[in-house]
C-alpha cells in the first residue's frame, strides 16, 4: 500500500507525474518491446507484495533530474516517532538493478528504522542523463547526485548500503560526505581489487586456496562487449527478443523470487531496467576496463575513509566477488572498525539467496548504530 498522508515538497514529486526525461536517445529501434510505462507497471507488481507503509515518489535534484525513491516505514510500530528518531537506513542498488530488488528485505529492514531505497541515477526510473567518458568524473556525477538527494530528502545522518556497483559508490561517497555516514555497509561490492598482473604458468597455481565460482555467464557476456558497447546494448538490438535474453542469462532471478512470483515479473523487471536508454551504464562503462575491474580500484582509497567510521562487508560465500579484498580492506584500515563476513550458501546478491539471514545481520549492525 501506498502512503497517502505524507507531505510533498516541491522537490519531492507524486509518482504520478511525467517519467523522468530519457534524454536524446530517440534512435533507438521503436520495435523494442519496453517504455518507462511497462517498467512502473513491473515495478508495481512487485512493491505490492510489501506490507509495510510506502511512499514512493521522484526527488527533484538542483539540476532537474529525479532520482525514483522509496521510503518505507513500519505500519504496526507503537510509536512512529520512536522510528523516526533512530537513523535511517540507505540502500543503494548494484549495476543494472532498481529498488525492486530489494523486496524480500524491505519489511524486515524497517522494523526499527526508516529504510530509504532509490534507483542510481541512469537506472531504473531514476533520469538517464548523459555521463562523461572520464572515469573520475562519471564516479563524480554518480556520488554529487547521491550528495544532492540526501540533501533534498532531508537526512543528516544515514547508514549507507550498497550492493555491487553501488557498494563502490556507497564508499566513494563516504570518503567526501564522511560526516553524513553512521556506518558503511558494503554487499559484494564491485571495484575494490587491483587487476592482477599476468604470471607466468608455473606460478599460477592457488596452492591451498579455495577456489572461489568463476563470473557467472552473463558477467563473461557483458565483459566480452565492454570495450566496445554499453555493456547491456545487446539487450536493446535484440528488440522483441530481448526478454528472452533476459530469461536465459539470468534464469537465477526468477528462481530467487519464485516464493513470491510464479511468472517473470522479475526477469520482466530487470529487462524494463535496463532496455530504456543506456545512461548509467554509460558511465560504469567509464569506469569499468576490461573484464569489470574497475579503473580506479577503490583499495587504492580506502585508507581515505575516517578511520572511526565502522565499515562492515558482506559477501556470499559461493559468490564470484573474491572475499579475499575484503580482508585486504581490514588489514589497510588498521585499528579501525571493520568486519568481513560471508554469509552461507549465498552468491552475489546474497540478500535474495538468504534474505532472512541477510536482513538480520544487516539489522544488527544498524542496531549498534543507535
Amino acid at each position: 500500500m501506498l502512503a497517502t498522508n505524507l507531505p510533498v515538497s516541491p522537490k519531492m514529486q507524486d509518482e504520478s507525474e511525467l517519467e523522468p526525461n530519457s534524454g536524446n536517445w530517440s534512435w533507438w529501434p521503436s520495435w523494442r518491446p519496453t517504455s518507462m510505462s511497462l517498467l512502473k507497471s513491473a515495478e508495481a507488481k512487485i512493491l505490492a507484495c510489501i506490507q509495510n507503509e510506502v511512499w514512493s515518489r521522484f526527488v527533484t535534484l538542483p539540476n532537474q533530474n529525479r532520482i525514483w525513491t522509496l521510503t518505507v516505514t513500519n505500519r504496526t510500530a507503537r510509536r512512529p516517532s520512536d522510528q523516526a528518531s533512530q537513523t535511517p537506513l540507505v540502500m543503494v542498488h548494484g549495476f543494472g538493478g532498481g529498488v525492486g530488488l530489494w523486496i524480500r528485505n524491505l519489511d524486515s529492514l524497517s522494523r526499527s528504522r526508516p529504510v530509504y531505497a532509490f534507483d542510481l541515477l541512469g537506472f531504473g526510473r531514476s533520469s538517464r542523463p548523459a555521463f562523461p567518458t572520464d572515469a573520475s568524473l562519471a564516479e563524480e556525477q554518480f556520488v554529487s547526485s547521491i550528495e544532492q538527494w540526501r540533501q533534498t530528502v532531508g537526512l543528516e545522518h544515514m547508514i549507507l548500503l550498497g550492493h555491487s556497483l553501488g557498494g563502490y559508490l556507497a564508499t566513494s561517497y563516504s570518503i567526501q560526505y564522511p560526516e553524513r555516514v553512521s556506518h558503511l555497509i558494503l554487499v559484494d561490492p564491485w571495484g575494490f581489487p587491483e587487476r592482477p598482473k599476468p604470471q607466468p604458468e608455473e606460478s599460477s597455481s592457488q596452492g591451498s586456496e579455495v577456489k572461489r565460482p568463476g563470473p557467472p555467464r552473463w558477467v563473461k557476456a557483458v565483459a566480452s562487449v565492454v570495450t566496445l558497447f554499453n555493456p547491456l546494448a545487446i539487450i536493446r538490438a535484440a528488440g522483441p527478443w530481448g526478454p528472452g535474453l533476459v530469461n536465459r542469462f539470468r534464469p537465477d532471478f526468477k528462481s530467487k523470487f519464485e516464493d513470491l512470483f510464479d511468472d517473470n515479473t522479475m526477469t520482466e523487471y530487470l529487462y524494463h531496467c535496463n532496455a530504456q536508454t543506456p545512461s548509467g551504464e554509460v558511465g560504469f562503462r567509464a569506469m569499468s576496463e576490461s573484464l569489470g575491474w574497475a579503473k580506479r580500484p577503490m583499495v587504492q582509497r580506502v585508507n581515505l575513509l575516517p578511520p572511526s567510521l565502522p565499515v562492515s562487508m558482506l559477501y556470499g560465500a559461493r559468490s564470484w566477488v573474491d572475499s579475499s579484498t575484503g580482508k585486504h580492506v581490514a588489514q589497510i584500515r588498521g585499528q579501525s572498525p571493520t568486519r568481513v563476513m560471508l554469509i552461507d550458501d549465498a552468491s552475489h546478491h546474497v540478500y535474495a539467496d538468504q534474505p532472512e539471514e541477510f536482513s538480520r545481520v544487516v539489522e544488527n549492525i544498524c542496531n549498534t548504530v543507535d
